[in-house]
């Protein structure tokens, strides 16, 4: 492969030959490489921060490999990164003067070239990987970004403030008799909520920056003047974006699993059990059929009959049908009092590979009256008489509502098509209603957490790709602040809005219903809005229907099928859409005066 080489020239010295860009040696020699090049100060430093690096993980974190080889990896990654530049500034300081450029296959063929006074080779590009011509300058736009995270500091800035996330503080909170869910809350669900916040915010602000700050410094109008597309030099900054989010989540989400890994060795014997049955694994989900289509066609049923008795105004047809819903669903949700309820699940195909494999039973109930103890007693059946084996409770459960509750289910308690049948008894005086979204679940093993961690942190990625994609959008328009400022006002709207938006297109009015009356009202620009709120409501869903913080947490498993959904609604749709209007409007953007526009 053709590279850049620097030539070093010095009176009665042999010359040097420097390559630009990444040290692979100094990657994988470190301390080694620098001694050998001469830098002894930086190779003896980096020998002691080495020594310092291996006790300090001894002591904390009980000599963890993972955790050393993520410390192992920045160093590496650090030394690859500067290691030309120390041997750079170290000839200079010798009393070498650079001399000129060659583009050549290694030093050796450099110094070659440099010897009979030739050019260097000129090929754009050989060797095992040959890159079309197209995509080498998005490539090297894509490394300079590189290079400016790492000369202001805030891929260093951005990786300290990480590791203290997600390593100091649940570190310092840790408590062995933390129960599994309290340990879950601080060690995964705290822990990535504070990557994705901080890689979130990070993004959007280098992402605005980047482009805008190029332009009102008047240095993007130099780039454009060279041989490189616009589009080009957009593509660029997203692949820069999008391969420092890589690896800043990778280092995070090594350090999270590692922490995870380690710390809960630490907890009683019964919590780990929890954990390995109720976190650590990737589990399935089956839940009741959706009969939403019955319910629909038995509501237009009994509206139909009742407007034949009673004819209602239209203003007030919609409110009938949805109070007629309601009540189907409460028939089919409640439990009253001292009667049962029953539900069946069908596994699929899952049934195959479960036999002799135990269950999780996964309910959350909502009450109709307020208990003395603050919760109610429920008795449960799993299984069907003269078709299946049957288990239930030996007695009654007390359950708090509002509140998801897992109840291990003991194996092979379905039929030959895989249906498992769920009944509850309520002895209680009030209804207990099961919502029919989440109130009854079937969990099962489907796989090892390592790999469902992985791809809950793609799916994050996913979304690290949609701020990269806004905030240069929004900054190949807008100059910095104001960039910076629109894309947080989208990321606050999308985030906090999104109540309001759904019941403004629920209700198919901006007005509301009156407190009073409960009556829904009605505007003139309704017309407009409703569909204005739906669309935007669809298109913020597509990013918001994937939360992988919430199903790590459970031990739900997230598929290959959802990873892929995933990918292609945030990244390809909501993020090709994005980055279409940002390439075009950066593309006509007029920048010998955009520094006096803003």
């Amino acid at each position: 492969m053709i590279r850049p080489f620097e030539i070093f020239t010095k009176a009665s010295a042999t010359p040097v030959a420097v390559k630009r860009g990444f040290s692979w040696p100094g990657f994988f020699f470190t301390w080694i490489w620098a001694i050998s090049r001469g830098l002894w100060a930086f190779g003896a430093l980096l020998f002691v921060i080495g020594a310092l690096a291996g006790v300090f993980v001894m002591f904390a974190f009980g000599g963890n490999p993972i955790i050393s080889t993520i410390i192992s990896l920045v160093v590496c990654f650090f030394v690859g990164a500067n290691g030309n530049s120390w041997r750079c500034r170290k000839l200079e300081r010798d009393g070498y003067s650079v001399s000129r450029t060659i583009r050549a296959a290694s030093a050796t063929a450099a110094l070659a070239a440099h010897t009979r006074g030739d050019a260097g080779a000129t090929a754009s590009g050989s060797g095992l990987i040959s890159v079309p011509s197209v995509f080498q300058s998005v490539f090297a736009v894509s490394w300079l970004t590189w290079k400016a995270a790492f000369r202001f500091r805030l891929f260093l800035v951005v990786t300290a403030l990480l590791l203290a996330a997600v390593v100091g503080l649940p570190w310092m909170l840790h408590d062995p008799h933390f129960t599994a869910q309290e340990f879950t809350q601080v060690q995964l669900t705290y822990t990535l909520s504070a990557v994705t916040a901080l890689l979130g915010l990070a993004t959007l602000w280098l992402a605005c920056g980047t482009l805008a700050r190029d332009i009102e410094e008047c240095q993007m109008q130099v780039v454009v003047t060279k041989p490189i597309a616009r589009w080009q030099i957009w593509l660029g900054k997203w692949f820069g974006l999008l391969s420092l989010n890589a690896a800043l989540l990778a280092i995070a989400g090594a350090c999270i699993y590692g922490q995870l890994m380690f710390q809960a060795r630490k907890l009683d014997f019964r919590q780990q059990e929890v954990l390995r049955n109720e976190v650590f694994v990737a589990r399935g989900v089956a839940r009741p059929k959706n009969i939403d289509a019955e319910i629909d066609a038995e509501a237009k049923r009994i509206l139909q009959d009742r407007l034949a008795k009673d004819p209602v105004s239209k203003a007030d047809l919609g409110e009938v049908i949805k109070q007629i819903r309601e009540g189907l669903k409460a028939q089919l949700q409640g439990v009253p009092p001292g009667y049962q309820n029953s539900w069946k699940i069908d596994l699929g195909v899952a049934r195959h590979w479960l036999k002799e494999q135990p269950l999780f039973l996964r309910v959350k109930f909502n009450a109709a009256e307020k208990s003395p103890t603050g919760t109610f007693a429920t008795l449960w059946q799993v299984g069907e008489p003269e078709k299946t084996r049957v288990w239930q409770t030996p007695e009654p459960l007390r359950l708090a509502p509002d509140t998801f509750h897992e109840i291990k289910i003991p194996a092979d308690h379905f039929d030959a098509n895989g249906i498992v049948t769920i009944t509850v008894v309520n002895p209680n005086p009030a209804t207990l209603v099961f919502p029919m979204e989440d109130g009854i679940e079937v969990l099962y093993r489907e796989g090892g957490f390592g790999l469902n961690f992985i791809r809950g942190l793609g799916i994050i990625l996913c979304w690290m790709t949609l701020f990269a994609t806004l905030g240069l959008t929004a900054s190949s328009f807008l100059g910095f602040n104001v960039a910076a400022f629109a894309s947080l006002a989208a990321l606050f709207i999308a985030t906090m809005s999104t109540g309001t938006l759904a019941s403004v297109v629920e209700q198919g009015t901006v007005m509301g219903a009156n407190e009073e009356t409960g009556v829904v009202g009605s505007s003139a620009i309704d017309g407009v809005a409703v569909p204005v709120f739906r669309g935007m409501l669809n298109l913020i869903n597509l990013a918001k229907d994937f939360s992988p913080i919430d199903s790590l947490s459970t031990g739900r498993s997230i598929p290959l099928p959802m990873l892929g959904k995933a990918f292609v609604q945030i990244v390809l749709l909501l993020g090709g859409i994005l980055g279409i209007f940002g390439i075009w409007t950066f593309s006509r953007r007029e920048l010998a005066t955009a520094q006096g526009t803003q």
